[in-house]
Order: C-alpha cells, then sequence, then structure tokens
C-alpha cells in the first residue's frame, strides 16, 4: 500500500514540477539559476520517500565558479544530491537525455549542457563551449564524473573530460558525496539518512593537462576514502548495518 500511495505522490509531484518548471523556463529560458529551482523542487520530496538528507558545506564556503565532481549512484540522486546544488549551477548529461518526453525538454531548456560522449569531435567542442561559459558567465557545472550509476559497486573510475575542463578554465574542484542509498525502498516508511557532503575545493591553477591523471587519481582516492566513512556514519544514525558501498 505505501508503495502505490508514494509512487502516486511521486508522479503527482513531478508532474507539478515539470508543469510549473517548464512555464519558468519558456519566460526565463536557460536561466542560470533555473537549475538551482529545479533541484529545489525535486529535493523536497525525499521526506515522502522518508529519507532525511543531510548537507555539509566546507567552513569556507564555496568557490564561485567550480567544477563539481558528484558520485552518481541510482535514481535517488534527482531527490538527494539536489539538496546541495548551489546558485549559478548547472549539470552535464548525456546528449541522449533530451528525447525522454517531457524531462529530456525541460532538462535542456533550463540551462543543463547536453554532451555526446559517442562522438569524440562533439564532446571536445561542447567542453570547450563549457569552459566559455565557466569563464564568461561565472557559471559552476555539475558534473557525475564516473559516467554511469555505480549502483552500490562503490566509486567508479572517473572519466577525464570534467579534470581537462576544470583546469582549461582555471577553476577548482569540488567533490560532493552522498552516502549509500541503495537501502532506498519506497515500500519502506523510514529510508534513514543520506548525508551530502561537499569537500574541500581542489585548486587546478597551474596545472595542465599533463597533470589530469594525477588529479583524477588523488581526488578518486581522497573521495573513496570519505565515502567509507559517511557510509558509517550514516549507518550509525540509522541504528542499524546497511549494505555499503564499496564494500
Amino acid at each position: 500500500m505505501l508503495l502505490i500511495v508514494r509512487s502516486l505522490l511521486l508522479a503527482v509531484m513531478l508532474l507539478l514540477a515539470f508543469v510549473f518548471g517548464g512555464l519558468v523556463c519558456v519566460f526565463r529560458p536557460r536561466h542560470r539559476n533555473n537549475v538551482h529551482m529545479f533541484a529545489k523542487i525535486f529535493a523536497s520530496v525525499a521526506p515522502i520517500l522518508g529519507v532525511r538528507v543531510i548537507v555539509r558545506q566546507p567552513e569556507q564556503g564555496l568557490p564561485v565558479p567550480c567544477m563539481y565532481l558528484a558520485n552518481h549512484q541510482n535514481n535517488f540522486d534527482l531527490f538527494t544530491h539536489t539538496a546541495a546544488v548551489p546558485l549559478g549551477t548547472v549539470s552535464l548529461g548525456k546528449k541522449s537525455l533530451v528525447w525522454m518526453p517531457l524531462f529530456g525538454q525541460i532538462y535542456w531548456l533550463s540551462g543543463n549542457i547536453l554532451i555526446d560522449r559517442k562522438n569524440r569531435h562533439s564532446a571536445f567542442d561542447t567542453m570547450a563551449k563549457t569552459v566559455r561559459k565557466i569563464r564568461d558567465n561565472a557559471l559552476s557545472v555539475w558534473i557525475f564524473p564516473e559516467g554511469t550509476r555505480s549502483r552500490g559497486r562503490g566509486l567508479l573510475p572517473f572519466k577525464a573530460g570534467a579534470f581537462h575542463t576544470a583546469i582549461a578554465a582555471g577553476v577548482p574542484m569540488m567533490p560532493v558525496l552522498a552516502s549509500c542509498q541503495s537501502h532506498i525502498r519506497l515500500n519502506r516508511w523510514n529510508n534513514g539518512v543520506v548525508i551530502i557532503e561537499m569537500m574541500a575545493p581542489v585548486e587546478t591553477q597551474g596545472l595542465d593537462k599533463s597533470d589530469v591523471k594525477a588529479l583524477s587519481s588523488k581526488i578518486h582516492a581522497s573521495m573513496t576514502a570519505r565515502l567509507a566513512a559517511l557510509n558509517q556514519e550514516a549507518a550509525a544514525l540509522m541504528g542499524k548495518t546497511l549494505p555499503l558501498d564499496g564494500v
């Protein structure tokens, strides 16, 4: 019964969000704060899923602009990670999203950047345009560097594109981690806690493309270690042992 009620509530709320958000985007297409608006709407759904989201930001605040590197677990990212998306931020998504009815068109109209990873020339062109947007508009970019959902397999290897882009734009990279979400079930009343932690930014000034591999490895290692700690903390807050990413 709970599964049915939640599914219906989600369907109604998402439809209303798309209608309202779509109208806003029509009047201010590709505005720098459209994505933030949608993020807040989606994040407000978390309590309906029985999830308490805790967001932590670094004490020194958020650099503007910057490249946010977030771990990508499953579809629940839409309701958890979004709680941390700041103003003046857009995401980078695969071009095929545009063909998804309603969602794809609003995803593009809200100002997000679409990239065709299968076309190397097109992908490089998109990343070059992204660099210009970051520099000219002080626009931050939210990206999932794993390139696909981990589905409880820990932190997957990173694609190099985000690192090349951040170095070319000369902006810091800020790792963002969501603790394990594999325990969330629509038919469970209390789905516990998900911790979203924005780690300390990593500077890219003075680096070039020859530093990409080392930078990627360094950030991947720090995010992997911190993710394990967040998973343990979130499980302790819920008072029970859950299947943890990477274990």
